[in-house]
């Protein structure tokens, strides 16, 4: 095996859900495989010791808010994020494109690039897809993403159809411009909801070619079953020998969906922002521990869950520190949130290589938590 290759090893008859490894320099990633959002370079509240306790592959962060704070600079002086943020394992650093593009107001974007104020003090910053490949390069991560332009939704056919367009250009001065061969740069799949501009923007990057292909402009407000629907030509075009990378969805049962579509990386920040809220994952749906019910439940969140939290902790003293804002038991259900995603990966893998994969999503639909996500 050599760096970047991307095996699939095995295939689900009934689905198109696979089991695959792709090498980066800091790793194996077996896939499926969630990976944990650390937008600053570091996952809320969780240690790089517990995410390795979970089984974290993957970390992302953010290109766009650490060249914001604390700095491009420092963050390379330190010898890129794995020795700055104490990470070992392989990290994905987003272009931050769809933070920029988020800041309606004060973004103005050309064919050159996207110039945008800083949410930090209201400088004036303009990236190209040439100045984002510099920033990411310094960072150091094991996999990066182009620049790209995610439009909203809903919008027009017809400026979807022009930021496909721009993607696309931008996908092409992003190859040129990256020069590091210990990083994977992955183009990015735009098209909101329209299956036409998802399949131009496929063909489009297809023959620029990447290591990997990341699918974006979902999870911004389409309904679930309209982004299924056009989420399901996408996988079935993308090279098969390529990993495929749907960005920003962390619903345990849109991934196991996306997963029997062929879909092998996913990412979300949900698991740790509904954990802040005092929420938790479980086989049996969502646990508001808010609630008075669980002041002297002294059984774990979830009867089903193999965690250190679940292994160690009550819902009770849980709910006690949820209530009274102890920052633990936003530590201890941000732990439990993502086990319950990367072991749910985990499990898919091993149903897929076991060619059981078809009734193992079978059973999830069926089980009691499955519409509770």
């Amino acid at each position: 095996m050599t760096i970047f290759d991307f095996t699939v090893h095995a295939t689900d008859t009934s689905t198109a859900a696979r089991a695959a490894t792709f090498e980066t320099p800091h790793g194996v990633v077996p896939t499926p495989m969630f990976m944990p959002v650390g937008t600053r370079a570091t996952v809320k509240g969780v240690t790089p010791d517990q995410l390795r306790e979970i089984g974290a592959h993957v970390v992302l962060a953010n290109t766009y808010h650490l060249f914001l704070r604390p700095g491009t600079e420092i963050v390379e002086g330190a010898g890129g994020l794995h020795g700055f943020m104490g990470w070992d394992r392989p990290i994905l650093t987003d272009s931050g494109g769809f933070q920029v593009f988020s800041l309606a107001d004060t973004v103005k974007v050309t064919d050159e690039g996207v110039g945008f104020r800083s949410i930090v003090d209201g400088a004036k910053h303009f990236w190209t897809p040439e100045d984002n490949m510099a920033i990411q390069e310094a960072l150091g991560a094991d996999i990066i993403m182009q620049l790209d332009q995610c439009p909203p939704y809903p919008a027009e056919k017809q400026f979807v159809a022009g930021a496909v367009r721009r993607s696309a250009e931008w996908a092409a001065r992003c190859k040129q411009a990256h020069v590091r061969d210990d990083q994977a740069l992955f183009g990015i799949v735009q098209g909101g909801v329209f299956q036409d501009l998802r399949a131009e923007s496929v063909a489009r990057l297809a023959e620029i070619g990447f290591p990997g292909y990341g699918i974006g402009g979902y999870s911004v407000g389409e309904p679930h079953d309209l982004m299924l629907e056009s989420l399901a030509p996408v996988t079935e075009l993308l090279p098969v020998d390529r990993p495929r990378y749907l960005m920003g969805v962390g619903n345990p049962t849109t991934m196991l969906e996306a997963i029997a579509l062929g879909v092998d990386l996913f990412d979300c920040v949900l698991p740790t922002r509904t954990a802040r809220m005092g929420t938790a994952f479980s086989s049996t749906g969502r646990m508001n521990l808010k609630n008075a019910q669980y002041a002297r439940d002294f059984g774990p969140l979830d009867e089903a869950c193999s965690c250190p939290v679940c292994r160690t902790y009550t819902r009770a003293y849980i709910r006690h520190l949820v209530s009274v804002k102890e920052m633990l038991g936003s530590t201890l259900l941000s732990i439990h949130n993502l086990h319950v995603l990367i072991d749910l990966a985990r499990r898919a893998r091993e149903a897929i290589e076991a060619g059981e994969y078809a009734s193992f999503l079978g059973q999830w639909r069926r089980g009691p938590g499955a519409d509770d996500y």
